[in-house]
């Protein structure tokens, strides 16, 4: 093997081990979080189920229905936790393994898009946990038929709410996505503004896919959406106006 074939070699083999450096460092972040949450893993669990702990009748309880769930829920929550807690520095590995291959200005476009994605999916968890949560619970509480005790077991109730958590947080994504799909040329603008109808629907049908059967929960999944799209539509025509009026750069 020559010195022309060997360098290409040796250049995947130092991307391979680049990979797999940045791949260890985000797991050892989501693990160091995860170890420091343990402790504090049925304080966190606690803090969760006050939603609906809030809403029970009074004299109801939540309960264990599988023996080992009493430990493995809350361990479940606290990594959950931890993935998220850490999601930034798991992000910014990715970044920094991906960034020496991008021009100049899609690093300054992707830096505040991976950001923006952070922050939208704690806002849709957040928005989840302080406005969705209680009324879901209060509702589903609320039509328990006369002489049923409303207790949920603490396994089935945490794998519920991450449900609601990931659909609100990825929902909450909109506005990047819909920024994505126009700097990559594969829409532009106006075709997203005639399919604003659709886009509508499409919100309310997953909203009723994803929340539970009351009209309350589906519209505060379906309008954040519908909402969040129209700022993904304002974010992207200013950033194609941007792109047309600034002179293309030979060095970048």
């Amino acid at each position: 093997m020559n010195s022309a074939d060997e360098a290409p070699e040796q250049s995947l083999i130092g991307h391979l081990v680049e990979l797999r450096a940045r791949l260890l460092r985000a797991v050892l972040a989501v693990l160091l979080v995860f170890i420091a949450l343990i402790p504090f893993a049925g304080r966190i669990y606690a803090v969760l189920a006050e939603p609906l702990r809030t809403k029970l009748p009074e004299g109801a309880q939540m309960v264990a229905i599988d023996v080992a769930s009493p430990f493995f829920a809350p361990i479940k929550l606290a990594f959950f936790v931890a993935l998220v807690a850490a999601m930034p520095i798991v992000l910014y590995q990715l970044w920094a393994f991906v960034a020496p291959g991008l021009y100049k200005h899609e690093q300054k476009l992707a830096r505040p898009l991976l950001v923006s994605s952070v922050l939208l999916f704690y806002a849709g968890c957040t928005f989840a946990y302080f406005l969705v949560l209680p009324v879901v619970f209060g509702f589903l509480t609320g039509i328990a038929p006369e002489g049923v005790a409303v207790m949920t077991d603490i396994s089935r109730y945490l794998d519920f709410v991450l449900v609601l958590f990931l659909a609100f947080g990825f929902s909450f994504e909109v506005p990047v996505a819909v920024v994505i799909l126009v700097l990559l040329g594969w829409v532009s603008v106006e075709q997203l503004r005639e399919a604003r109808a659709y886009v509508i629907v499409g919100a309310f049908v997953i909203a009723a896919v994803v929340t539970p059967p009351d009209v309350i929960s589906q519209l505060m999944l379906a309008i954040p959406m519908c909402l969040l799209y129209e700022l993904g539509l304002i974010v992207s025509r200013a950033l194609v106006r941007r792109q047309a009026d600034v002179p293309a750069d030979p060095g970048a």
